[in-house]
C-alpha cells in the first residue's frame, strides 16, 4: 500500500516516514519543499502522480505564539492546507488520516477531555486547528483526526529539547506549574497512525472519526522539566543538577493564553482499536538515548 505522508520534515512525520519505511509501505514523504498544502492545484496534480492509497497529514503550523502575529500563513496551512487535501481525498477516493490537538478546548475542564467535549480554543493556533477538523468532517467521511497533546522527540523542536538547551547554560530554570496535561512521544503517535493504515490495508475500512491519544501520566510543566533534568543527568547529557523553580501562569507572562488542562481521555482509540496510551516516561528515556 502507497501512503502519502505530508509534513514528512517535522517532528511527528520523520517518525512516521521512518515506521512506515520499517513496516513495508511504498511510502511517498512530502516535506513543505516537495508539497505546498496551501497550493490546490499541487495537490491535485502531486496525487494524481504518485496516486497514494491513504494519506497521512501531519503538516501544520505549530508555533502556538507567533500564530497569533502570523495569523494568514497559520489559517493557510491549518485550515485551508487541511480543506485543500480533504477536497483532493474526497475527489480520489482516499481514506485521510489527520493529526490535532489538545489545544481546541480551553482547559477549564477539571477531568480529561473526552472527544464528545465541547470544544472552545484560546488562541489562533487552536482555532485554525478546530476549523482544519471541521473542514475533514464536512468534505470526507473516510477519515480519523487524532488529537494529541505536548508532542515531544528526538526530531524537530519540542519542549525536551528546549529544556536541554537551557540546562547547558542555567543553573536554575522557572518553569510554569499550573499548566497540565499527558506528553505525547511523536515516535508513539508515529506508530498508531500506521497501525491504522495497517488495519485500513487489511479491511478497507476503519471505525472512521476523531480520537484521542496521548501519554499515560498527569504531569505539569515544571513535574515534566524535572523529569526530563533527572533522566538527562542520568544519561550523561547534563552534568549538574539543575534547579526547577514551580511558577504561575501569570508570574511567567505567556503572550499566549494556553490550556490550564490539556488532558486527553484516550478510552475510545484503547475500545475501538485496543490502542494504550504509551508511557511517556520511558518514551522520555528513549528520546534521550536517541539524542545522547
Amino acid at each position: 500500500m502507497r501512503i502519502l505522508i505530508t509534513g514528512a520534515q517535522g517532528q511527528v512525520g520523520k517518525e512516521l516516514v521512518s515506521i512506515a519505511n520499517q513496516r513495508g509501505f511504498d511510502v511517498i514523504a512530502a516535506g513543505q519543499t516537495e508539497l505546498d498544502i496551501t497550493q490546490l492545484k499541487k495537490i491535485e496534480s502531486y496525487v494524481e502522480v504518485h496516486q497514494p492509497d491513504i494519506v497521512i497529514n501531519a503538516a501544520a503550523y505549530t508555533a502556538v505564539n507567533k500564530a497569533e502575529e502570523e495569523q494568514d500563513i497559520t489559517y493557510a496551512i491549518n485550515r485551508d492546507g487541511t480543506a485543500n487535501l480533504a477536497a483532493v481525498s474526497k475527489e480520489k477516493n482516499i481514506p485521510l488520516l489527520h493529526i490535532s490537538t489538545d489545544y481546541v478546548f480551553d482547559g477549564t475542564k477539571s477531568e480529561a477531555y473526552s472527544e464528545n467535549d465541547a470544544v472552545s480554543p484560546l488562541g489562533i493556533y487552536g482555532i485554525s486547528k478546530w476549523q482544519g477538523e471541521e473542514t475533514i468532517r464536512q468534505t470526507l467521511p473516510e477519515h480519523i483526526i487524532l488529537r494529541v497533546a505536548w508532542v515531544f522527540g528526538a526530531q524537530g523542536n519540542n519542549f525536551v529539547k528546549t529544556m536541554l538547551r537551557l540546562a547547558k547554560d542555567r543553573d536554575e530554570l522557572s518553569v510554569v506549574a499550573d499548566q497540565f496535561g499527558r506528553p505525547s512521544p511523536a515516535k508513539d503517535i508515529a506508530k498508531t497512525l500506521i497501525i491504522l493504515a495497517e488495519q485500513y490495508q487489511k479491511e478497507k475500512t476503519l471505525e472512521w472519526g476523531t480520537y484521542h491519544y496521548c501519554g499515560d501520566e498527569k504531569v505539569s510543566w515544571c513535574g515534566f522539566a524535572k523529569e526530563i533534568l533527572k533522566q538527562a543527568k542520568e544519561q550523561g547529557l547534563i552534568e549538574k543538577d539543575i534547579k526547577v523553580n514551580a511558577i504561575t501562569t501569570a508570574e511567567y507572562q505567556d503572550p499566549t493564553k494556553r490550556p490550564a488542562n490539556s488532558m486527553l481521555d484516550c478510552e475510545k482509540i484503547k475500545n475501538t482499536f485496543g490502542i494504550e496510551m504509551p508511557s511517556w516516561k520511558e518514551s522520555l528515556n528513549q528520546v534521550l538515548t536517541e539524542l545522547k
